[in-house]
């Protein structure tokens, strides 16, 4: 599959470890090396400052979606390929789906969680089948990874939609198993009897 453009939900902090900035870096660069776009949030600050600012050092293309009210706040990154301004968060997350080929988690919070678990609840639907993947920093999801599991062994979610996204603790082979991981659509609806 090609990928030509890849949304990337993480941080507007740059989170106390330095590792967390240099796996943005990181990031940025594979995806430049290999003429991937960046789609993302359109802020100039955290993780996203930095993922933004490698792209574009690389010449490549970065595209922002920004809801007005970060605009007034000053945070938005004036020196983007382009910047789009939406109302709401919901046009935010429909506009950045709709320029996107695959999506990937960085470390975050809310916000990241929120974007990444929406592409992949539309995945399981099979209203998309685009690539997911996380960036797994320094074990940052792993806690998040376990619980997953456990909804698999509760009955909560179905081992096939466990695995519609790829995890990774290296940003080159991480992009690399993008383009190769299809995600498989299966109803979402587990079965007591399936077990």
């Amino acid at each position: 599959m090609r990928i030509r453009r890849v949304c990337v939900f993480c941080g507007s902090s740059s989170g106390f470890d330095s590792g967390y900035l240099a796996a943005a870096r990181g990031l940025g660069r594979a995806l430049a090396s290999r003429g991937c776009g960046l789609v993302y949030g359109g802020a100039h600050v955290g993780l996203m400052g930095a993922l933004a600012d490698t792209v574009l050092d690389a010449g490549g293309e970065v595209i922002g979606v920004i809801p007005e009210s970060m605009v007034d706040r000053e945070i938005a990154h004036t020196g983007l390929t382009r910047l789009h301004v939406v109302k709401t968060m919901h046009e935010r997350k429909a506009m950045m789906a709709d320029f996107s080929d695959a999506f990937i988690a960085m470390p975050g919070a809310y916000g990241t969680l929120d974007e990444f678990f929406e592409i992949l609840a539309w995945a399981q639907l099979g209203i998309h089948r685009k690539p997911c993947g996380m960036l797994n920093v320094a074990a940052f999801f792993d806690s998040l990874l376990a619980f997953l599991d456990n909804a698999v062994a509760e009955g909560f979610l179905k081992q096939a939609n466990r695995e519609l996204f790829v995890a990774d603790e290296d940003a080159e082979r991480l992009v690399c198993r993008l383009g190769q991981h299809e995600a498989r659509f299966e109803e979402k609806w587990a079965d007591r009897r399936a077990r």
